[in-house]
């Protein structure tokens, strides 16, 4: 019980970094407007995995954020497509490394429709 009690926080934890990176993009950028979802349905076949995706509808680009019970002290994550499966690569990174600032950065950088 106590593994899932702290996915749950660290669920919670990368939850509220994203809700404060995505008010910030939406005062910053009009033509950005991610939707972010949250999923536990991976324990529902055995991983012991949260999952959160970040999409832009219309650049139709996905961050996936994976948060995994065995490994509570980095995060996976991979930068795909809403309409394609993603690779089996994900890259690794220390959980408090995932700041607020990485995750407005990460969206503006990759959601940005007009590349400079």
């Amino acid at each position: 019980m106590s593994d899932s009690n702290a996915t749950q926080t660290r669920l919670e934890i990368i939850s509220d970094r994203t809700k404060d990176a995505h008010a910030r993009i939406q005062q910053d950028f009009q033509s950005i407007n991610p939707v972010v979802g949250l999923n536990r349905r991976m324990r529902n076949v055995g991983f012991p995995v949260d999952t959160i995706t970040i999409d832009c509808l219309q650049t139709r680009r996905r961050i996936i954020i994976l948060l995994n019970d065995e490994t509570p002290e980095t995060v996976q994550y991979q930068f795909a497509f809403k309409d394609k499966d993603p690779s089996s690569e994900f890259k690794t990174i220390q959980f408090n490394e995932l700041t607020e600032q990485m995750l407005y950065d990460w969206i503006v950088s990759y959601f940005s429709s007009d590349k400079n």
